[in-house]
């Protein structure tokens, strides 16, 4: 089996697979919440208990593979992971043989892969985009007909606009972000919720359309991230919506490095 795990600045998500290059399903999948300040030996026993709560046999681990943008934490999930395994993790980034061409030596491991996931899986459609739910909100745009990176847009995440409203907004408590009754609020929270949800879509909405009007095509969208499964349903600008896309890139980067 092949481990995939995508260290984020707000979750690590993992990923199981069988090791064959060209099964890109899942069989397993969690996330826990990224804290640097875990010890060693705290990460060596929060992988062992997961292991057991979901009846995965670590023998069973044969190959790892790592994506990060948080160098910091890289280091001591290689670490715990070589103490469990006794197996060394790859380490894929911007810099790793792949499918694709790309024109930055500063992009972030996690776009690299939601490019080359997305080129792999849907090569025939001419031009993808890929819109992350993360940390940050990103759309990573790959030219599928001749194999390239597009180009990249960034911009805050959902829950770090939230946390900052919140945050300079006095007596309000932690609002839930889920859809609101009403595009107008009538109270303080479905207010909130109003303007992070629809703000966000119509955020993505528009940028999707002036990419497509740039690029003089129509270009097949797939929303990924922690909270994409809020969002998709929302637009019929999104045609697919996979939460594990870039994992399944780090997975491809791995075979095509070995």
């Amino acid at each position: 089996m092949l481990l995939t795990i995508n260290i984020g600045n707000s979750s690590l998500r993992f990923g199981l697979f069988n090791n064959n290059s060209y099964n890109l399903k899942c069989n397993h999948s969690w996330i826990i919440n990224s804290n640097p300040h875990r010890s060693l030996d705290e990460y060596i026993l929060l992988f062992r208990n997961i292991y057991q709560q979901y009846g995965i046999l670590s023998k069973l681990i044969r190959k790892i593979v790592i994506g990060s943008v948080v160098p910091p934490l890289t280091n001591i999930v290689k670490q715990s992971l070589y103490e469990i395994h006794k197996i060394k993790p790859v380490i894929v980034d911007r810099y790793s043989a792949s499918p694709i061409k790309h024109f930055s030596h500063q992009l972030g491991t996690d776009l690299y892969a939601n490019a080359i996931a997305s080129y792999t899986l849907y090569k025939n459609k001419k031009t993808t985009l890929v819109v992350d739910f993360g940390t940050a909100l990103s759309l990573t745009c790959t030219d599928n007909k001749y194999r390239k990176l597009q180009g990249v847009i960034i911009a805050p995440g959902v829950n770090s606009s939230l946390t900052s409203l919140i945050g300079n907004t006095a007596q309000l408590s932690q609002i839930e972000l889920k859809k609101p009754p009403s595009i107008l609020g009538q109270y303080t929270e479905t207010c909130i919720q109003s303007g992070i949800i629809y703000g966000y879509i119509s955020m993505v909405e528009g940028l999707i359309n002036r990419i497509n009007q740039e690029l003089k095509t129509n270009c097949f969208v797939i929303a990924t991230g922690g909270l994409s499964h809020i969002y998709a349903p929302l637009t019929k600008k999104i045609h697919i919506k996979d939460k594990l896309h870039t994992i399944k890139g780090l997975k491809i980067l791995f075979h095509w490095n070995q």
